[in-house]
């Protein structure tokens, strides 16, 4: 056999090893991204199920979370609070439990842990940038030539809508109703509405794109948000740590930081 040929031999023969090698480190990797946090312990995923309104706020929360916590990865369903509602009724897979009413938390009484309310919030009325057809306050919602949208009345801040209007005899016939508030926000944002009832929070997130005109204290309605674990929870000590965790210092700098109150 000539050198040439030992010497191609010898090459190819480290090069298989050397993929043999790598493969292996890749497969011990992805066995340990499945089971095991950076840290070395067991990874635990939360599924968080929270309120539409709660969207932007969570997120940046939640990976402040993840970041002090490396064991534990956070996923957020956001809906209106019905439709939660509904999924925890239905069974679906999930650890806690955020909504933004406390009516709705107490008819999930045999499926969540003792609720703690972690923020409270109120009501504006959003209108297109620049605020083009000049409202002013509650009453010019009735205006028959101004196109209205509000949040159906089963969802939270329908209720809340309605029952402002309703103390201040204001008769509003909205051109739609919408599942959540963000739906709300988005026909405003859109054009397709001259102003809708929303929290304060969800207006502050497009400021870009609409006016936020405030309604008197005295006048308006406080939304409560109560946190739960959920029974169903498999991981219900990780699920009881973050609904903790909502109350603590850090979460609420966070809350009051995008315009929530504190409980």
């Amino acid at each position: 056999m000539s050198l040439t040929s030992t010497r191609r031999r010898t090459a190819a023969a480290v090069l298989t090893a050397a993929v043999l090698v790598l493969l292996a480190a890749c497969g011990s990797e992805e066995k340990d991204s499945g089971g095991a946090s950076a840290s070395g312990g067991p990874r635990v995923d939360l599924t968080v199920l929270a309120a539409s309104s709660l969207t932007d706020v969570f997120r940046t929360a939640g990976a402040a979370y993840e970041k002090e916590h490396p064991g534990t990865r956070v996923t957020f369903s956001f809906a209106g609070s019905q439709e939660l509602a509904a999924q925890v009724r239905q069974g679906a897979p999930a650890d806690a439990l955020v909504t933004a009413d406390t009516r709705t938390m107490d008819g999930l009484t045999s499926d969540t842990g003792t609720p703690t309310v972690i923020a409270k919030n109120r009501l504006v009325i959003a209108t297109g940038r620049g605020n083009p057809e000049k409202v002013a306050s509650l009453k010019d919602l009735a205006d028959p030539g101004l196109k209205v949208v509000l949040a159906a009345p089963e969802v939270p801040v329908g209720r809340y809508s309605r029952e402002i209007l309703d103390a201040q005899k204001i008769d509003v016939k909205p051109v739609s109703q919408e599942p959540n508030v963000r739906a709300v926000l988005s026909k405003v944002e859109l054009g397709e509405a001259d102003a809708g009832l929303v929290y304060r929070t969800d207006a502050a997130t497009a400021t870009d794109k609409v006016d936020a005109i405030d309604i008197p204290d005295a006048q308006n309605a406080v939304a409560s948000y109560p946190a739960a674990t959920l029974r169903t929870s498999e991981n219900s000590e990780a699920a009881a740590a973050f609904v903790t965790w909502l109350s603590s210092t850090d979460a609420q700098k966070f809350l009051t930081d995008a315009g929530f109150q504190k409980p």
